[in-house]
């Protein structure tokens, strides 16, 4: 005799799921600053480019292989740039970062920014 599959008792519903993911949108939209909602924009956007890129990639050709790898090395070198300088100008991280004002997270953001994209231009040759 097989056995029967067993729901544990804490599984959450669909419906419990959707009220989670309406509270969090709300206290996300009434809570956060418009700065890191932008921020967050870019972010999003940074994601979603390079999964075309690797998707791309995958299905249709890698041809210029390191065309490829510069252009996904951009997104994900960005992305790791533009992660820190949200985590700097957050007004609930001014603890961590007291000796980091939000003029010097900028700054140190368009460096890193402008360096990373002087590596890729020169990687593609």
């Amino acid at each position: 005799m097989a056995p029967k599959a067993v729901v544990p008792a804490s599984a959450p519903s669909a419906a419990n799921q959707k009220d989670a993911l309406q509270a969090l949108w709300k206290a996300y939209s009434e809570q956060t600053p418009d700065r890191l909602k932008f921020i967050d924009s870019f972010l999003v956007f940074l994601m979603l480019s390079g999964i075309v890129q690797f998707l791309y990639c995958v299905l249709v050709t890698n041809f210029p292989f390191n065309a490829f790898l510069a252009g996904f090395g951009s997104n994900v070198g960005q992305f790791v740039l533009t992660a820190s300088l949200r985590a700097q100008v957050n007004p609930d991280n001014r603890g961590e970062f007291k000796d980091v004002s939000p003029e010097r997270a900028f700054a140190d953001f368009a460096i890193g920014s402008i360096v990373l994209h002087f590596f890729v231009y020169n990687f593609l040759g």
